[in-house]
């Protein structure tokens, strides 16, 4: 597996797994537009040239909103979303950020285990964050500590 930076020919393919993974997916247009935006960093995990997940942060005055996890359901469990959200996290900090944050559905466990494995803590709930179905969003953060390296996400 290769993790490396979006790239407009990945646009396409990234939009079709967002559109099988979500109910109320991200665009084409939606990640093409992350391409040249100065303060986002999209990775793509690529699997003998194919694309078979995303993760991506923006980061707003220090704080990095990780915007986007997707990983194609035929590669799941393999641990590409925890590679892909450490090498997030490990640009990220090199791009100024202090402290990532990110929503979730309160019912998907398997996302939340690979958050909390990286080291994110919950810290609160935004009722109805979520349509299609309406749903409960777990508030989690990542703080960055002084023993953090790369190697401890």
């Amino acid at each position: 597996m290769v993790i490396r930076e979006l790239r407009p020919e990945d646009v396409e393919p990234l939009s079709a797994i967002e559109a099988r993974a979500f109910s109320m997916p991200w665009s084409a247009e939606d990640f093409a537009r992350l391409i040249k935006d100065r303060n986002s960093l999209y990775l793509v995990a690529e699997e003998d040239g194919k694309v078979v997940g995303s993760c991506g942060v923006t980061n707003v005055s220090g704080d990095g909103e990780i915007d986007n996890v997707v990983v194609d359901e035929a590669f799941r469990n393999r641990g590409i979303a925890t590679a892909l959200l450490r090498e997030t996290l490990r640009r990220g900090y090199a791009m100024g950020v202090e402290a990532f944050t990110l929503e979730v559905r309160v019912s998907n466990a398997p996302a939340i285990h690979v958050y909390e494995k990286v080291g994110f803590v919950s810290e609160g709930i935004r009722p109805r964050f979520y349509e299609r179905p309406t749903e409960d969003a777990m508030i989690l953060w990542k703080r960055r500590r002084d023993t953090d390296t790369p190697d401890r996400f």
